[in-house]
């Protein structure tokens, strides 16, 4: 029986020349198996994120989801804001995933506003904000202009909003970075891939997703001028983080 047009087998065979990952249509097409069997804690960190927009915001703002891909942040969000008048601006560079977040959003009836801008997260306007996703996004922008998008954000929000911050992270201490990359590798053979595919994808990745300490992402969000920075999730390499400005 042939693979579902959207399970992910972009590496199941030998590869001579790999190239750096992009966000491209391959991509596109197999990217909701593709993170759900390679990020653990995946479902939990999206799902929560309906838990932060019942909170925190506040009629009349805007909510943002920067790197929103196919929409799954945006859907949890928009699904439980219980506030008036809120638009939520859902912004990706990859034309692929924004023509797929596009139907995902048609096809939810939920009443807040989405608008859809397919734009570098670096070049958008971000103001009178309740609520930023940055969704494992900020690990893919050059470690030089994360200062730089962590300043934008804290100026586009309001007083007691808050940024939601997702990703994949290293460690100081060989021995936890050892541990947690073989389980996270565990965790993706038991999700079905193959060690070629795990080898793979690691060395299309490697010089695309910089990964950081949680203390260098929890001190330049205290330098950028968040007041509380908490990790409230993490699974092996993975974490969440919220600030509140």
């Amino acid at each position: 029986m042939p693979d579902s047009p959207t399970k992910d087998t972009l590496f199941s065979q030998p590869k001579p020349h790999l190239v750096d990952f992009a966000f491209d249509e391959q991509v596109a097409r197999v990217f909701p198996d593709m993170i759900r069997r390679s990020v653990p804690g995946y479902d939990t960190v999206i799902a929560m994120l309906g838990v932060f927009a019942h909170h925190f915001v506040k009629s009349h703002t805007r909510v943002y989801d920067l790197g929103c891909s196919q929409g799954a942040a945006t859907l949890a969000l928009r699904r439980h804001i219980q506030a008036p008048d809120v638009k939520i601006i859902a912004v990706d560079n990859a034309p692929a995933m924004i023509e797929r977040c596009q139907q995902n959003i048609a096809a939810d009836l939920s009443p807040s506003e989405v608008e859809l801008r397919c734009e570098d997260i670096l070049l958008t306007p971000i103001e009178n904000a309740s609520l930023v996703a940055l969704n494992f996004t900020l690990q893919f922008l050059p470690p030089e202009q994360r200062d730089t998008m962590i300043a934008r954000i804290l100026a586009g929000l309001n007083p007691g909003g808050v940024l939601v911050l997702s990703e994949k992270i290293c460690f100081d201490d060989g021995d936890q970075q050892s541990l947690f990359t073989d389980l996270h590798h565990d965790f993706k053979r038991l999700n079905g891939y193959s060690d070629l595919e795990i080898s793979q994808k690691r060395q299309a990745i490697e010089n695309v997703l910089i990964p950081e300490t949680i203390a260098q992402h929890e001190q330049r969000l205290r330098r950028g001028g968040f007041s509380r920075v908490h990790v409230w999730f993490q699974c092996f390499n993975f974490v969440s983080l919220v600030a509140v400005r």
